[in-house]
């Protein structure tokens, strides 16, 4: 004979946070299982700074136990930035180099060709640097660069990333430039700005992109420049992770570059979305009697390669949660930290009412962020000639 079943509860709420607690609460006294377990997927925003994100955990916490709440961010659940730790930690041509000796500088990139477009409300109390990089961008960055774990264990990995959000240097005002879109006409048609969206208050300073250089403050990664850059309205969509080495010393091959000796450092490109890929720019001699060389890209083009669907990130955190695989999702104290990084510098801009620089719709994005590349003698890698 057959015993009672199990019956196991998961919540997602993708709701407005306002009223998390009081879901939370409802569901933990009235709804919880008896036989089995209650998991609670929670969605951004957590918060808007360190107060607010202490508060919501202590509040969650009042009803659930920290191993029952799942931080959802979706873009761990990409395939590629799932990848990124496979490629490093498994693959001998690459975890050796995987430090300040041999990078000059990492990209992660972000930009969406389309604007609020209606949806303003949410985005204006929050802005692209609470939005994307404070959760997303510094997840691929933690991700990236933390040591090498003691195991695949969920806990043994975000000890690691929470080592290296800890280690990071505190963002300083003239390391961050502020952007909004403003209206452009191009082949007849006019994209209205953003303070040109109803749903959007007159007059509001709220970035639409954002771009900031950080910096961790350890033995692996001392000086390596880590440039963030992310923004709506912009001439693309697309999100990336891009690594540039540093050049050969004593290149022997300089001269047949010409002047330019940064088109001749390899790159290794993740491409997290759209047309997901990995490429790596080498040098290469051009076939011919004469010494020309150029960049040639060694390609992993996924659809080409797994020409089966690549399941979507929800799909993958979902399911996750339901077996209680914890790696993907973000534990309180990484939580604060992050909060940590980033709250003294939204504050700062919103005491100051900083103005952001205003770029058109569907351009590369201000001018401003060229100059904070510039400044620590790094050039934006996403706005090269075509690499595809």
């Amino acid at each position: 004979m057959q015993g009672p079943r199990v019956s196991n509860h998961l919540f997602y709420l993708s709701i407005p946070p306002n009223i998390f607690l009081d879901v939370v609460k409802c569901a933990s006294k009235s709804a919880s299982s008896v036989s089995g377990w209650t998991r609670v997927i929670v969605e951004k925003p957590f918060g808007r700074d360190s107060e607010s994100s202490a508060a919501l955990t202590k509040g969650l916490k009042q009803y659930l136990t920290e191993d029952q709440i799942f931080r959802i961010d979706h873009y761990l659940g990409k395939e590629l930035v799932e990848n990124l730790s496979v490629l490093r930690f498994s693959n001998l041509v690459f975890e050796p180099l995987w430090s300040r000796q041999y990078i000059r500088n990492v990209q992660l990139i972000f930009s969406e060709d389309f604007g609020t477009e209606g949806r303003g409300g949410y985005f204006d109390s929050y802005g692209i640097i609470r939005d994307i990089m404070q959760n997303h961008l510094l997840q691929i960055l933690a991700l990236f660069a933390m040591e090498t774990p003691i195991s695949l264990e969920a806990e043994d990995i975000r000890n690691e990333k929470v080592k290296v959000l800890r280690s990071m240097k505190p963002l300083r005002l003239e390391d961050v430039v502020i952007g909004q879109y403003k209206s452009h006409t191009k082949g007849g048609i006019t994209y209205p700005g953003y303070t040109e969206d109803k749903t959007v208050p007159k007059g509001s300073l709220t970035p639409t992109f954002a771009a900031a250089a950080l910096f961790i403050n350890n033995a692996r990664w001392d000086g390596v420049p880590f440039l963030m850059k992310a923004g709506k309205a912009l001439h693309t969509k697309q999100a990336e992770i891009r690594v540039q080495f540093r050049h050969v010393p004593g290149n022997l091959y300089k001269g047949s570059f010409g002047t330019d000796l940064d088109r001749a450092t390899n790159e290794l490109v993740i491409r997290v979305q759209p047309d997901e890929g990995i490429y790596l720019k080498i040098n290469n001699k051009i076939p011919g009697l004469g010494m020309r060389l150029d960049r040639s890209n060694l390609n992993l083009h996924y659809a080409a390669r797994y020409p089966k669907e690549i399941p979507d990130a929800y799909e993958r955190l979902l399911l996750d949660a339901i077996e209680g695989e914890r790696r993907l999702f973000i534990r309180s104290d990484e939580l604060d930290a992050a909060w940590e990084l980033f709250t003294p510098l939204l504050k700062e801009l919103e005491q100051k009412r900083m103005a952001p620089e205003l770029y058109p719709y569907g351009s590369r994005g201000p001018v401003g962020a060229h100059y904070l590349a510039a400044k620590y003698n790094v050039r934006w890698g996403d706005l090269g000639g075509s690499e595809h």
